[in-house]
């Protein structure tokens, strides 16, 4: 009599993480459409007045690039390589939210500082979310007790 296979118990834990992934990835792409059409002056309102380059390309190439990381998000291709860019483009836009703070800056429904400054407190939350979501800080703590265990070995 032969044993049925069972599914591995890792493929179980994983589910979370690819939740996570999966929504994500709608989140930013949604974003990025957004950017192009409905809510472009939102987004527009955002863009630091600093910024040596004009509003509308912040909010177009912007807009691009999370079209393009959310579909690599839900494709799976390279997910930890794709988590950490998607860290680095929050770390990127988080002038922009800081910006519409100092500035006062209605958009979004963020009409007041209290709810703009509720926002700011969300942002390293989006940077947990990639890294998790993608596996990039599992994959690159893996990679650092590998590194040490073998460095350990070389003694």
């Amino acid at each position: 009599m032969s044993e049925t296979p069972q599914p591995s118990a890792g493929r179980y834990r994983e589910w979370p993480r690819t939740t996570a992934r999966i929504a994500l990835g709608a989140f930013i792409a949604f974003a990025g459409v957004s950017h192009l059409t409905w809510s472009r002056q939102s987004f527009l309102a955002q863009v630091p007045t600093w910024l040596p380059i004009p509003a509308d390309t912040v909010v177009v190439a912007s807009g691009i690039v999370e079209i393009a990381l959310g579909l690599a998000l839900l494709s799976g291709w390279r997910r930890s390589t794709v988590g950490w860019i998607v860290a680095i483009f929050f770390l990127l836009v988080f002038p922009g939210n800081i910006s519409q703070f100092i500035t006062h800056t209605d958009a979004f429904g963020l009409d007041s500082d209290v709810a703009r400054g509720i926002r700011l407190l969300f942002q390293p939350l989006l940077v947990v979310w990639a890294l998790f979501a993608s596996g990039a800080w599992r994959t690159w703590r893996a990679g650092r007790e590998s590194s040490s265990n073998r460095a350990g070995l070389s003694r």
